[in-house]
């Protein structure tokens, strides 16, 4: 009797264990502890999620879950254990918009099963910011489909995209497309970014319209891996997904505070940042051996740091018979690289993807002998699960090998630039060569750059022609004023200033003369005035020199922006680089001082750039 007793409580105590483990609802908050993100799982046992912000559901009951060919995770659900930690680190950036980043976060890591399968969601909370990714902890084969979803409190208005395609504002319920990682979208009260992060082995996933209203849904539709599956993921022994994150700010330009959270959210680099990465500007040269001595003059002359030779060095560049290893005859190479470390300037080869799948190991050494700076890849695969990993180990090789790089076309960044530092930038963005419009320049700092470095490739004119036969149109859409301007508001560390035209014919010195000074790497930035569309002004510092550019929309802007960033009880001088309304570039200066109120007056399409200098 005695025995039975003491068997009945001691199971008694074990299934109150499991209790007290078995959870239905795990809920997290940020370090301010605004931010919220509750999950559990609904009488149909489906997983789901909502984020609050300062106590308001902004995105309400959302699902999250996993399809396989064998079944599904997230669906049959349980919520078994949670376990939570917090971390509040600063990462030491030097080629970043900010030269520290504060990574502050709290996380938890939510273990669950679908029927016997187990699985867990991982959750962490930055102030104003959600991030979550799915683990596999055993084989799973293929994801069919992803099934998180993003499911709105009410209408909101997305700004769709792909790659590098235009902007159309669109509402979530009446959205037809797609549209790429990040995405922007607004109620007139908030505004969200929608991101991605770490993506090392995954699909390009993409957003379309969720089953239900104000619902975004996860698409693998742009893999084209295998057109009669084209929606697939392999997986291994252990699968990661990539991050997806959900940022909240009462504000366009507050949208900037997550313009690192993919870096935050990536492995740091193994070895640190290698000494050689050199971030910097450069110009394009033509294929032949002069031009690319007269780019080395005019970039020592005009503090560029590279010259490129792009597509066609090694003769066409989709042709499979093209040999990566040889040098057209117009182009003396070891003549061109020797002229470089001459001069201090570094010469960085364009590789299709066709000589880059055939021959990337054998190139490599290769270009290490030539002394060759740095690589960009041409139109790689950044868009299929197979092109996405063969990319993820073309990085390190590339790196130990001692090249910086720049990846074209349509790969966008998930913050690999912190695990590969060598990385710094990347295209997957409508840039100048497309020549967009004022409305397309001023909606890009509140959508793709919240991802990360974006390789615009500015084509300013030539001093007597607008454009080499090169571009498609005669004539910028937008001014001089904000050509200067944008080179401050975009960021990348490797900054392509003069994609086309002959360096001889630069002779505009007065009207080029910013772009000597600008640098591509910053110590603080900070955005002072925005909304998608209208306009940006945006101030960046490195050193003790402060840059502030501005630019309009297809309307006039005018404001004021309050110079609180500049140290106090300091003198500056503002040298103002802006439109003098015939086509070209004026310059004034004026005496400054923190706090100081300072107007910006600019037409349609126009801009103006500003170097803010201390007085000795």
């Amino acid at each position: 009797m005695l025995l039975n007793r003491f068997l009945f409580f001691s199971l008694l105590f074990v299934f109150g264990l499991v209790q007290v483990h078995a959870q239905t609802t795990v809920k997290l908050a940020s370090p301010d502890g605004k931010t919220r993100v509750d999950v559990t799982v609904t009488a149909d046992k489906q997983l789901v999620y909502r984020l609050l912000v300062n106590q308001t559901a902004v995105v309400d009951w959302s699902v999250l879950g996993l399809q396989l060919r064998s079944g599904s995770i997230g669906t049959d659900a349980s919520i078994v254990t949670s376990s939570t930690r917090t971390v509040k680190e600063t990462i030491a950036w030097p080629l970043g918009e900010n030269d520290r980043i504060l990574n502050q976060f709290t996380e938890t890591t939510v273990s669950c099963r679908s029927g016997a399968t187990p699985f867990q969601v991982i959750f962490r909370l930055y102030n104003n910011s959600l991030a979550f990714r799915y683990v596999l902890t055993q084989p799973a084969g293929v994801i069919s489909r992803e099934l998180t979803t993003f499911r709105f409190t009410g209408p909101f208005t997305l700004y769709q995209y792909n790659e590098e395609t235009v902007f159309t504002p669109t509402p979530i319920d009446a959205f037809s497309k797609t549209s790429d990682f990040p995405t922007t979208l607004t109620n007139g009260k908030l505004f969200v970014s929608v991101g991605e992060a770490a993506n090392l082995s995954y699909t390009k996933a993409v957003l379309e319209k969720g089953t239900t209203p104000n619902t975004l849904a996860v698409s693998f539709k742009k893999d084209y891996r295998d057109l009669n599956k084209p929606d697939s993921v392999q997986t291994g022994d252990r699968f990661t997904s990539p991050w997806r994150t959900v940022s909240v700010s009462p504000t366009a330009i507050g949208l900037h505070a997550f313009s690192d959270l993919a870096l935050r959210l990536s492995p740091p680099p193994a070895g640190g940042i290698p000494s050689w990465v050199k971030p910097g500007k450069l110009i394009r040269s033509y294929l032949t051996t002069q031009n690319g001595i007269d780019c080395i003059d005019f970039a020592r002359k005009h503090n560029l740091q590279y010259i490129m030779f792009d597509a066609g060095w090694y003769g066409a560049e989709f042709r499979g018979s093209s040999d990566p290893t040889k040098v057209i005859e117009a182009i003396d190479m070891p003549k061109v690289i020797r002229c470089g470390k001459q001069n201090g300037i570094g010469v960085i080869l364009y590789v299709n993807r066709v000589a880059l799948r055939a021959k990337l190991d054998s190139i490599l050494p290769l270009y290490q002998q030539w002394g060759v700076a740095g690589l960009k890849f041409g139109f790689v695969d950044g868009v299929s699960q197979e092109g996405i990993q063969w990319l993820a180990q073309a990085l390190p090789k590339v790196q130990a090998h001692g090249f910086i790089l720049d990846i074209h076309d349509n790969y966008k960044p998930t913050g690999l630039s912190r695990t590969y530092p060598n990385l710094l930038t990347q295209e997957g963005i409508r840039g100048n060569e497309n020549n967009p419009d004022a409305y397309h320049n001023t909606v890009l700092p509140f959508t793709r750059f919240l991802a990360g470095a974006a390789d615009y490739t500015f084509c300013y004119p030539n001093a007597n022609k607008a454009f080499s036969d090169n571009l498609r149109k005669t004539k910028l859409q937008v001014s001089k004023g904000q050509q200067l301007a944008l080179t401050v508001v975009y960021f990348s560390p490797l900054q392509a200033m003069f994609w086309y035209g002959n360096p001889n014919d630069y002779t505009n010195e007065g009207e080029i003369e910013f772009f000597s000074r600008v640098p591509t790497v910053w110590n603080e930035s900070h955005y002072l005035s925005g909304e998608p569309g209208q306009h940006i002004a945006v101030a960046r510092r490195q050193g003790k020199t402060w840059y502030l550019g501005t630019a309009a929309g297809l309307s006039d802007w005018s404001g004021t922006l309050t110079l609180s960033f500049l140290d106090k009880g300091k003198a500056y001088t503002a040298t103002i680089y802006e439109d003098d309304g015939a086509d070209s570039i004026r310059k004034r200066t004026i005496a400054v001082k923190k706090g100081d109120a300072f107007p910006v007056q600019l037409a349609a399409k126009g801009g103006q750039a500003v170097v803010i200098d201390p007085n000795p």
